[in-house]
């Protein structure tokens, strides 16, 4: 049975839709309202909170810290200074991605990371012998997404002794909101202007009251699974599971990927001495790849018409679907559409695919299968890069010479 968040005192209340999901073993709210539309626009127009706690984080810490970190993930964490974090997937020995997730560097031999599933049997394996202790801090760590273009505004008002302004994507700071000690740093799953707040759980209720109280003038709401999918969908962002099938979980060896595949060439560092995985992905970037992760732009008509078949409106927006659909090209499938979407911003159908690395050129033309009234049918769709909504403000400072 899920387990309530650090923040459950404060979201169940506010949950009109009594919709919950799962998450990591926890009760994540799926939808707070009865619609997710205006818990998206928060995002997307103003400032939203969003609990992340159930994200699994692990301390990777001692003489051999950096080593073990360096073992385990695909960057090379020697050039990633204190005070920021990175991106980066990890692999197994065949080069196939099992999780991925970002890690801080906290002090010289003190990392944090974040995953989306356990790792922690994995991370001690890898770290096996390296003066290095590893342990999950899970439990220990309550963490808030506060998304969107006023975030930074929002957060200037509260949090003291961080320079918000400078704060760069990527990076982290220590500081205090009221009495309350934090770590803030410029990250999000949302593709916008973001930052997510780490800090004891039982400051949970505190933090959040705060944020609700003084993020009134800039129009904050608390969002949901539903609304954060849509946002990440249009950032291009893979998800565990639904994008790719971690290597710990296949049931056979096709449904595996390697980070290449997933888009993820420039967060391997072939350079840096032997990590899990390394003598695989050398192979593979020698040989090619057989799949590409890529975005795709499915044309509104062909859509419309399909739809129109039946007499039928599209019946297409709304939430965003993770359920697989065949990518053609003629009559070959040359993939599959793995993360769809109705985008309110864009106001266009998009996906995430995978598809044959050859038929992956961005303005490539193809066919996403579609059920109309029980009947599949195909629209019209290109190959489109990723991300879709990638705004200047995500990575701007507010003292840049340049507007965001």
């Amino acid at each position: 049975m899920p387990i309530p968040s650090p923040f459950h005192s404060r979201t169940a209340p506010l949950s009109l839709s009594q919709e919950w999901r799962n998450w990591a073993g926890y009760l994540a709210a799926a939808t707070y309202e009865y619609s997710h539309e205006r818990e998206y626009f928060a995002i997307r127009n103003a400032v939203a909170l969003i609990d992340v706690s159930p994200l699994y984080k692990y301390i990777i810490s001692g003489p051999g810290a950096l080593r073990a970190v360096n073992r385990i993930m695909t960057r090379d964490f020697e050039r990633c200074p204190v005070g920021q974090l990175r991106y980066t997937p990890w692999s197994d020995d065949d080069g196939k991605v099992i999780d991925d997730g970002t890690v801080a560097r906290l002090t010289e031999d003190r990392f944090r990371i974040t995953a989306a599933e356990a790792n922690l049997a994995w991370f001690q394996d890898c770290a096996f012998g390296l003066d290095a202790e590893v342990k999950d801090v899970s439990e220990q760590v309550a963490a808030l997404a506060v998304q969107g273009p006023n975030a930074r505004r929002l957060l200037k008002e509260v949090v003291r002794e961080i320079d918000q302004d400078n704060l760069k994507y990527y990076h982290f700071a220590d500081g205090y909101l009221d009495q309350v000690p934090l770590t803030i740093s410029r990250t999000g799953y949302t593709g916008d202007l973001g930052y997510e707040l780490w800090f004891a759980p039982q400051d949970a209720g505190e933090v959040w009251d705060l944020l609700i109280e003084r993020g009134q003038g800039y129009g904050i709401l608390p969002a949901g699974m539903v609304a954060l999918d849509i946002a990440r969908i249009e950032a291009g962002l893979i998800m565990l599971q639904v994008d790719y099938v971690s290597a710990r979980k296949a049931v056979i060896a096709a449904q595996k990927s390697s980070p290449f595949e997933l888009g993820l060439e420039w967060a391997v560092d072939l350079g840096k001495p032997a990590f899990t995985g390394r003598k695989a992905l050398l192979a593979e970037k020698a040989r090619g790849s057989t799949w590409s992760l890529a975005g795709l732009d499915i044309d509104w008509l062909s859509l419309e018409a399909e739809y129109a078949r039946v007499d039928l409106a599209p019946q297409v927006a709304g939430r965003a679907s993770r359920s697989a659909v065949p990518v053609y090209q003629s009559e070959r499938q040359i993939g599959h559409a793995t993360s769809l979407a109705f985008s309110p911003i864009l106001k266009k159908y998009i996906a995430i695919a995978t598809l044959e690395s050859r038929f992956a050129d961005p303005g490539t033309p193809v066919e996403v299968e579609l059920t109309v009234e029980y009947v599949r049918r195909r629209a019209k769709a290109k190959v489109a890069r990723l991300p879709f909504f990638n705004p200047a403000r995500k990575r701007g400072l507010e003292s840049a010479s340049t507007p965001l």
